[in-house]
């Protein structure tokens, strides 16, 4: 758990300066006023599902205040949202808080259909709190570029196909589980890929797949099939699936003005590139009113 800094002296600070008594404090964010005390004087410091509500209490924002180095596992990303972890357990329906215990852990991952109650309650996507997840299991995330950016690069299958499902779309809407697994059949009807098939896999509920099912997940999602293949993160095909994909966000996102799209060799598909030229084409073509109101 990568556990943010708490500074006593600092909270103390910005209480006085919110002109609120350590009571009131305390009324706010559901403690005793002598929890308040130890937490100013640092003889204690609060749990951490408590500093979201001290923080709004505060006035300023949990990262300002309370800065944490490295990526959220699952139990940061329950406490950033602050839930105890009981109370997330009912969330996903059940009496025990064992599941979530363990999974926080890295003893057992999640059931399937716990994620997606629980990334909604969390406030962040699936493929996010997938992520988590795997940070919890010591699975650590890829060290930051000289830009200063996490380069994502998807691991397993749920996080492949989540990857596209948020990254790939840029407005429109992504297919729903049903679509993809009828793109599959179509694909290979000896599959025969059910939505539940396709809901375990996108959740983790299943982390394996069979080559066939593979794909037709990259038939489905019109890629490379080397992207949803073992290893796929070293691939070089695959990292042109990734590439890509970015590239085209920057461009729709209005940050590129201007390319000579490569052939799909490279693992773009076909309306992959066609979308990067209309893009382009249309970029291009504001670019002289652009620059006449200079």
């Amino acid at each position: 758990m990568s556990t943010r800094q708490f500074d006593g002296a600092r909270v103390r600070a910005e209480r006085r300066t919110a002109d609120l008594t350590q009571g009131e404090l305390a009324e706010l964010i559901g403690v005793g006023r002598g929890a308040v005390a130890k937490w100013e004087t640092a003889k204690t410091v609060p749990e951490p599902h408590k500093l979201p509500a001290l923080a709004k209490a505060l006035g300023g924002s949990l990262d300002e205040l309370f800065p944490r180095d490295g990526a959220p596992d699952l139990a940061d990303l329950r406490c950033d949202a602050g839930y105890p972890q009981a109370e997330a357990s009912r969330i996903v329906g059940v009496r025990s808080h064992m599941p979530l215990y363990k999974a926080e852990r890295g003893i057992a991952r999640l059931d399937g259909s716990y994620v997606e109650p629980l990334a909604t309650a969390y406030g962040v996507t699936v493929g996010e709190l997938l992520a988590a997840q795997e940070r919890s299991f010591g699975i650590s995330t890829p060290p930051p570029t000289q830009s200063g950016e996490r380069s994502v690069v998807p691991r397993t299958v749920a996080e492949k196909i989540n990857y596209l499902l948020e990254n790939a779309y840029f407005g429109q809407t992504p297919p729903a589980d049903a679509e993809i697994a009828q793109a599959i059949n179509e694909w290979d009807a000896n599959v025969a890929a059910t939505v539940d098939d396709v809901r375990a896999l996108r959740t983790g509920a299943e982390t394996t797949a069979s080559s066939a099912m593979r794909a037709g997940l990259a038939h489905a999602f019109e890629v490379d099939p080397a992207f949803f293949a073992d290893g796929a993160e070293v691939n070089p095909a695959a990292r042109e699936v990734l590439e890509g994909i970015r590239f085209l966000g920057s461009i729709h996102q209005g940050q590129i003005l201007g390319l000579a799209a490569r052939g799909n060799k490279a693992g773009l598909s076909t309306e992959m590139i066609a979308k990067i030229n209309e893009l382009v084409a249309e970029l291009q073509d504001k670019l002289p009113d652009a620059q006449g109101d200079e």
